[in-house]
C-alpha cells in the first residue's frame, strides 16, 4: 500500500526564504520540554492539557473531544471572561467527577491570562477555541514555551501571522493540530474518501473545483454598553485596535449562542475564511497542492456599507493554481467541494452535519456523489495512494503527542489552507485581478495588495510581541 507521509516535506529554499520568524531570530531559541511527558516514568503519565477559550466551541466540541479520551486530562481551564471560566472549570470537573472506571475526580486549575497558562510547566498541550484574531498568537506562544497545540481554524487572520505559525511550530518540533475535523473519519469519512478517489486518478486529469459557502447577515449599529465586571474586555480585543464595548461585538453573556465577533472585521474576516478554511483544506487535499497556493486570484464581494457586523456578504471567486486547476467560490454552489475532471465529477460535503448546534442551516444535501456510481464503487489499490487515516481529531492529535509522530495536519498545510482563503478576502475587497507567488508569499506588482498581507498590532499583544520579546 502507498502510504503517504504526514509531514509533507518543504524546500529549503522555500523554508528560508519564506520564514519571517526565522528573521525574527526564532529558530534559535532553546526547546522547552514539559516535565509531565518527559519526566521519570513519562509513559505512565496522562497527557496534561489546558483549555484556553471556554465558549461556543469549546464547550460544544473540543473539551468533549478531548475528555472522552483517558490518555489526556483536561487540568486548566482559561478564558477572559471569568463567567465562562468558572462555568470551563465546573464542566470538565463535573465530568471527572461522573467519569467510572478512571482516576478520581481532578481540581482543575483557572487562568485569566494564558500567558500564566504557558508559565505552567505540568501544563504539556494546549487546546485553543478563542475568536480568530486570538489563534496565532496562542499558537507562537505556546510552541515557543514548548507545549503542542490544538487550534480551532481559522490559524490567522493574516497571511503574515500565518507563516510565523508554521515557521515557529516546525521550527520548536511542536505535534500540532487545527480543528480541520473534516480530515477525519468521525464524523464524516466521506470527506477522504472522495479525496482518495481523486488522488487516484478516478476522475481523469482534474481541470475544476467548486465550493460553496454560505454567508453571514449585515447587522444594525448597536449602542455603547458598560463592560461587564466579569469580562476583561480589553485583553478579549487584543492586538486589534480598541473599540466600543457592546454585547454583540463579543459574546452572549447569558449563554453560547453564537458570537458576534463572527462578523465583525478585525476579529474574523467572514466566511470566506470561517468556512472556507475547512472546504478549502478538502479541495487543497484532492488538489495535492497542501504546501502551496493559487497563482492567480480574482473575486468580488458585497461587504455592508453600515452596522457594526461588516464582513462580505455574497461573493464569488475564482483562483487558478500552477497545476492548471482552477478554484471556483461562490455562496450559491451547495455547500461542499465539487471535484470536476476529463472522466467526471465528484461531490462531497457534511450531508446535513453540523460540528455545533448553531452552525449554518445550509448544509444539507448528499455527502458524497459522482456522475457515475462507477467513481464511489471504485476500491482504492493496495498499491495506490492512501491517505493518512484518523478516526478521530482529537484523539489523532492525542496520539501523535504521545507517539511525537505528526498528526491528520500541520502548521503549514494549516497555513496554506487559511492563506488562500485570505487571498480570496483580499481579491475581493480589493475586486480586481491579482497575482500571486506562493513561494515568496507576495503580490507581484501590487503594493496595494502586499499591504494588506498584514495589519497593525496593538502591543502588548500579537505574534510580533512575541517574535521579538522570544
Amino acid at each position: 500500500m502507498k502510504q503517504l507521509s504526514r509531514t509533507p516535506k518543504i524546500s529549503r529554499r522555500q523554508f528560508g526564504k519564506t520564514s519571517i520568524a526565522a528573521a525574527s531570530g526564532i529558530l534559535s531559541f532553546p526547546m522547552v520540554l514539559a516535565s509531565t511527558l518527559f519526566g521519570k516514568n513519562a509513559p505512565s503519565k496522562k497527557i496534561q492539557i489546558a483549555q484556553i477559550g471556554c465558549g461556543r466551541i469549546a464547550h460544544e466540541m473540543d473539551m468533549p473531544g478531548i475528555l472522552k479520551h483517558d490518555i489526556a486530562r483536561i487540568v486548566a481551564v482559561c478564558d477572559v471572561d471569568s463567567k465562562r471560566m468558572a462555568h470551563g472549570k465546573k464542566f470538565v470537573e463535573d465530568h471527572y467527577a461522573k467519569r467510572k472506571g478512571s482516576e478520581t475526580a481532578v481540581a482543575v486549575k483557572t487562568y485569566a491570562d494564558f500567558r500564566e497558562v504557558i508559565k505552567d510547566p505540568s501544563i504539556d498541550a494546549v487546546a485553543t477555541s478563542t475568536p480568530d484574531h486570538w489563534h496565532s498568537e496562542i499558537v507562537v506562544a505556546a510552541a515557543l514555551a514548548g507545549k503542542d497545540v490544538y487550534v480551532q481554524k481559522p490559524l490567522s487572520m493574516t497571511i503574515a501571522e500565518g507563516r510565523v505559525v508554521s515557521d515557529t511550530v516546525r521550527a520548536k518540533n511542536r505535534i500540532f493540530q487545527i480543528g480541520s475535523q473534516q480530515r477525519s473519519d468521525s464524523p464524516w469519512p466521506q470527506f477522504r474518501r472522495a479525496v482518495e478517489l481523486v488522488r487516484n486518478g478516478r476522475l481523469g486529469k482534474l481541470h475544476t473545483v467548486k465550493i460553496g459557502l454560505p454567508t453571514d447577515p449585515s447587522g444594525k449599529d448597536e449602542p455603547e454598553t458598560p463592560v461587564p465586571s466579569n469580562l476583561n474586555y480589553e485583553m478579549w480585543q487584543g492586538w486589534t485596535s480598541l473599540a466600543p464595548y457592546t454585547e454583540k461585538r463579543v459574546h452572549p453573556q447569558k449563554d453560547f449562542g453564537r458570537p458576534g465577533w463572527l462578523r465583525i472585521d478585525p476579529y474574523c474576516l467572514g466566511m470566506i475564511t470561517a468556512w472556507g478554511s475547512h472546504h478549502v483544506d478538502i479541495a487543497h487535499w484532492g488538489m495535492d497542492t497542501e504546501l502551496t497556493g493559487p497563482i492567480e486570484i480574482e473575486g468580488k464581494a458585497e461587504f455592508p456599507k453600515f452596522g457594526l457586523w461588516n464582513v462580505h456578504g455574497a461573493y464569488h471567486v475564482e483562483a487558478k493554481y500552477a497545476n492548471g486547476v482552477t478554484v471556483i467560490i461562490d455562496n450559491k454552489f451547495p455547500n461542499g467541494v465539487r471535484f470536476e475532471g476529463a472522466d467526471g465529477w465528484l461531490f462531497v460535503s457534511r450531508g446535513g452535519g453540523r460540528a455545533t448546534a448553531s452552525d449554518p442551516a445550509n448544509t444539507e444535501g448528499q455527502a458524497i456523489a459522482a456522475s457515475s456510481p462507477k467513481i464511489l464503487e471504485s476500491k482504492i489499490g493496495s498499491n495506490e495512494i492512501h491517505l493518512h487515516s484518523s478516526t478521530d481529531h482529537h484523539l489523532d492529535w492525542l496520539t501523535s503527542i504521545q507517539t511525537r509522530k505528526p498528526a491528520a495536519t500541520n502548521g503549514e498545510i494549516a497555513h496554506r489552507s487559511t492563506s488562500a482563503c485570505i487571498l480570496a478576502w483580499t481579491a475581493m475587497k480589493l475586486g480586481r485581478q491579482l497575482r500571486w507567488n506562493p513561494e515568496k508569499e507576495t503580490f507581484l506588482n501590487d503594493d496595494e495588495a502586499n499591504n494588506m498581507r498584514s495589519r497593525p498590532q496593538r502591543s502588548p499583544y500579537g505574534t510580533d510581541h512575541w517574535t521579538k520579546n522570544a
